[in-house]
């Protein structure tokens, strides 16, 4: 039986439990999810320490709720889930969920180790040496942020691009550097106080929305 690949070193009794690679693509995804509907002032946290996400998050898409729940779920996280309806003219929803406090200490360290881990993957170069096994893991990784960012970020739909508005740098340089690992090039503008990555529709927008499909296999990956 072969063992899965852990990303940690040895660790002190007050490091974060390694994660395995499916589980750094959870936690990297949900840790995803939460930059794409906070400020990055919310969730900044002190150099080496894990971060403090707000024990509330709010959504305006279902699907985004249910997909944070989800992946939440993988780590024994339990959330509620309140929906409100607003608006005269245009209706609309809003999809809080609320970690309860005594999960907030796991929840928080989960989110910081899956973003940092994640983060470190996909901007760092290719290693020399990776195996298949490895750039697949960082194809699903690359995958895993488009598909936050399509569920949760700002979708900008156009005749010739597909985009998503960001306030959050960080995650919009690992889109661009997401994409690049699935064979498509991303543009970054940025604009008032938010940034816009996108790629051209066609055969680009297309290998995204494959990619960041549940189930797909990624590029290059015979499933």
């Amino acid at each position: 039986m072969v063992k899965p690949t852990l990303l940690d070193r040895p660790r002190s009794a007050s490091t974060p439990h390694p994660l395995d690679w499916p589980s750094l693509t959870a936690a990297f995804e949900a840790a995803c999810l939460l930059r794409c509907v906070n400020a990055p002032t919310t969730i900044r946290h002190r150099r080496g320490a894990p971060v403090r996400p707000p024990e509330s998050v709010e959504f305006n898409r279902e699907d985004a709720a249910q997909r944070m729940r989800h992946l939440l779920d993988r780590f024994d996280v339990s959330v509620s889930h309140e929906r409100a309806v607003g608006g005269l003219r245009r209706r609309y929803e809003l999809h809080r969920l609320t970690v309860s406090p005594a999960q907030q200490p796991g929840y928080a360290a989960m989110l910081y180790t899956g973003w940092r881990r994640g983060r470190g993957e996909l901007l760092g170069g290719p290693m020399p040496g990776a195996s298949g096994l490895r750039r697949m893991r960082r194809a699903q990784l690359a995958a895993a942020a488009w598909r936050a960012a399509l569920l949760a970020g700002g979708r900008h739909i156009r005749r010739h691009i597909l985009g998503v508005r960001l306030t959050d740098r960080e995650l919009a340089a690992v889109l661009v550097r997401s994409a690049a690992l699935l064979d498509v090039p991303a543009i970054l503008r940025p604009g008032t106080g938010c940034y816009l990555v996108s790629v051209a529709q066609g055969p680009e927008s297309e290998r995204i929305m494959q990619a960041t499909e549940l189930g797909a296999a990624p590029p290059g990956v015979i499933s």
